[in-house]
This record gives structure tokens, sequence and C-alpha cells, in this order.
């Protein structure tokens, strides 16, 4: 009986086209929920591991523009522990940038670092081009090593992006020349300075750019000497300071215990610092993930992702009541049928079973198809995109204007399976109504003279 059941589930769906549009429209809705999600995800997992290679792993950082007192004892504590492998300082402050002879400004952040303990934390030598082999020397400008230099980020100084999302550079760094300035605060947030002498002022010589691949960042960064970053914003004096620390674990620490651990050894630094003078800018510093430190950055490519997800529920509703209208009409076409193998014995639930066998027929041939043409269609999509740009100028993404290379296309089985059973799921679903009706249908009523 149970191969009898199949069988018959085979033949109403080969002979029955309407469930030909019910496979097609499974298969679509696979289609696009696979390639969609797949991208996205793509495009979201790419973000924050940008995000994460820009801060490292841990970060103890105040949001005070002042900063927090510097203890190197407790950077040697940090780095005698077994599970971290690198630390790194920080001195964040804003300020303008000019050219000599220029008459405009533009407000841009500054980041004074250890290029080479920086790098040893954070992605910042993969993001250099000139110096990512050696980023110890990244602000030694080539055209001028006597000069003191900076690096900027690449759409702060005219970057030009390519179609192909990269940027243009020369065989050697244009001298370029940049003056930044900045006011200089005190430890109780005031000026560090009265009368005329209010700002700092430094011209650096551009030796490298930073290409993170964060927007906010390539726009609006430069990187400068550790101690300079300390000048320009006052953390020199009275007593020196720092804006963060950031942390880098090692490969078989995960991120949640490293955590707890840095937060364990800052609280014992806290203890001992209770009585220092400025010990009040302590209130202001947190110890936190990479992903809680980016937060506010992440928070709205993830915002996406579920109004996504939401949209392809709806979507999978929609599949729902096709399923539905198809076998609705299908069982009351069939009540002759059904008269026929109830009056041969065959009991109510297996009447719904041959209908939910042939939901689940359907609902595995739409999905199959579906799987199979997503993941052919991504593995051919980057391809794809550049015929159409080489044959017709188009792009999904202009390069010239997003952060972004190729389209992402990694395919994830855990993903392609969820995704699958769901269409198949969505199938049964649909039939669930429509095949108890029709095993709920009375033997004697479907045979009358007037129904057959």
């Amino acid at each position: 009986m149970m191969m009898f059941s199949w069988k018959l589930a085979i033949r109403y769906f080969l002979h029955r086209p309407a469930s030909w549009l019910a496979a097609a429209a499974v298969a679509l809705c696979t289609f696009i929920v696979i390639v969609v999600l797949t991208v996205m995800n793509g495009l979201a997992a790419d973000f924050k591991q940008k995000n994460h290679a820009f801060v490292g792993d841990c970060v103890i950082a105040s949001d005070s523009l002042v900063g927090f007192v510097y203890d190197r004892s407790f950077v040697e504590t940090l780095e005698s522990q077994p599970y971290i492998e690198a630390v790194s300082e920080s001195v964040a402050g804003v300020g303008l940038i000019t050219q000599p002879g220029a008459n405009w400004n533009i407000g841009v952040q500054f980041l004074g670092i250890d290029s080479a303990r920086h790098s040893a934390v954070t992605g910042f030598a993969d993001s250099l081009y000139y110096h990512r082999d050696n980023p110890e020397q990244a602000f030694v400008p080539d055209y001028a090593p006597e000069q003191e230099g900076c690096v900027a980020g690449i759409d702060l100084i005219g970057g030009r992006r390519t179609a192909d999302g990269g940027y243009a550079h020369p065989d050697r760094p244009v001298p370029i020349r940049l003056i930044l300035s900045s006011f200089p605060l005190t430890a109780r947030g005031a000026l560090a300075r009265g009368g005329t002498d209010l700002v700092s002022s430094k011209t650096y010589y551009v030796a490298d750019d930073s290409h993170t691949g964060l927007p906010q960042i390539d726009g609006a960064m430069v990187y400068l000497p550790l101690r300079d970053g300390r000048l320009l914003t006052g953390m020199d004096s009275p007593v020196e300071r720092i804006s963060s620390i950031h942390i880098r674990f090692g490969p078989s620490v995960s991120l949640r215990q490293g955590v707890e651990r840095v937060r364990g050894l800052w609280a014992v630094y806290l203890q001992s610092q209770s009585d220092r003078s400025y010990s009040d800018l302590f209130e202001s510093v947190r110890v936190q993930s990479w992903q809680e430190n980016r937060r506010s950055r992440i928070a709205a490519i993830e915002k996406e992702q579920k109004m996504l997800i939401l949209l392809f529920l709806m979507l999978g509703i929609i599949t729902v009541f096709i399923v539905f209208v198809i076998f609705y009409m299908l069982v009351g076409h069939k009540s002759k049928d059904i008269g026929i193998l109830m009056s041969v014995g065959m009991g109510r639930h297996k009447i719904a079973g041959v209908f939910l066998k042939f939901a689940s027929l359907i609902g595995f041939l739409g999905a199959a198809a579906g799987t199979l043409a997503g993941c052919v269609f991504l593995v051919y999509i980057n391809p794809i995109e550049d015929w159409l740009f080489a044959r017709f100028d188009f792009q999904l993404w202009d390069r010239s204007v997003y952060a972004i290379g190729e389209i992402p296309n990694q395919l994830h089985p855990d993903l392609l399976l969820a995704v699958a059973v769901s269409a198949v799921a969505a199938c049964l679903a649909g039939a669930m109504i429509p095949a108890m009706q029709a095993a709920r249908k009375e033997t004697v009523q479907v045979l009358q003279v007037s129904q057959v």
C-alpha cells in the first residue's frame, strides 16, 4: 500500500500541469532565497571582518576626548599573559587638515599609534599599500625620508576607485603635504592653551595610504606616530594618557573567555589606581569585545539581515498559499478517485497520506531544482557580472562608489539545507488542509451518480 500511494502521488504530479506550476514556484522561491541570503550574509560577514581587523579582538577604551591615565606596567601585565599575543596603545583625536597655501580645510579623525605594534594586533599593515611588508616604516615617506610622515585614508586623499573596486596606485607615493591642526585638551577637558596659541598644528608628508574597506574610516582618518597623537591632543601632559588599548588573543582562546579574563585584570588594576591623580578618568573606560566596541557600526547591517529574513518568511507564506490553492482544486477534481480508494478499503489517514506525499514530491523537486540553480548561479555570479559590465556597462554595485570587491558567493551547506527543508515544509503546510478535507469525505457522498 505504501508503494501504491507513492505511485499514485507520482501519477498525479505527472498528469496535473498545475503541479508543475507549483514545483516551479517552489523552485523560484528557493532560488531567490538562496542567492539573496548568500550574497547578503557574505556582505555582512565581510563588513564584520573588516571592523574586527580595525580594532583587534578586545578594546579597553574611553569615550572621553581626554583619554585615561596611561601606565606601561599594565600593558606589560597584559603582554605577560599566555592567552594574549599582542597589545597596542592608541590615541584618538579630531582636527582639521589643509595643505600649504590652500584656503580650504576638512574635518578629520586621527589616530596616534606605534605602527609595528598596532599591526601585530589589528589589520593595519594589511590596509597599507607601499609598506604592507614593513609596517614599522609606515610613517617614513620614501620620497622624503628625513621628514615626518603620516598615513591617510585612501578616500581622504582622493584615491580613485577603479571599476573592479580597487584603487589605482603609482609605483611610488605621490608627494603630498598635509597640515593637521587640533585643539589640545587638559585632563579636565579644558583647552590646554590660552590666548592666540589655542591650536597645535604640524605638517606631515603622506608616506602611505590605508584601505580598510570601511568608508567612514577610509574617508576621514589620518594615522600618526603615537607621540604626535599625544602632542596634538594634549595627552602628553600634565600626565601621560591614551584613548584605548587594543588586544589580540591567541588562536586557541575564545573571544568571550579572553574578554572576561581581561576584565578581571582591569578590575585589579583599577583597585591599584584608586588613589592616583586623575583616577576619575577611568570611569569612562570600558573593556569590550570588538563586537561590542563596533556595535553602532555593525548594528545597521544586522538589522538589514533580519529584515531580509522577515521578507523571505513572507515569501514562504506566499508559497504555502500557492500550494494550498492548487491542492484545493485538485481535491475538488479528484472526488471520484477518493471515493474509489475508500471503497476498496483505503483508510482516511492513507487518503490524506497520498496528498501529503504528492505535496512532499512537489516540494522536494522544486527545492532540488531551486537549490541546484542557485548554486550554479552563485558559482558564476562574478563572471556573469563581469560579462554584463564588459557588454552593457552594468554592475550590481558600482565599484567606483561602493566599497565592494567581488560579490560574495561562498556556499554554506547549512543555509542550503535549511532553505530546502523549509521549501518542503511550506508545501506540506499548504497541502495539509486540503488533504484533511479529502480524508473526511464520505464514500457514499463522493460516489453518488451526480458526483460521478
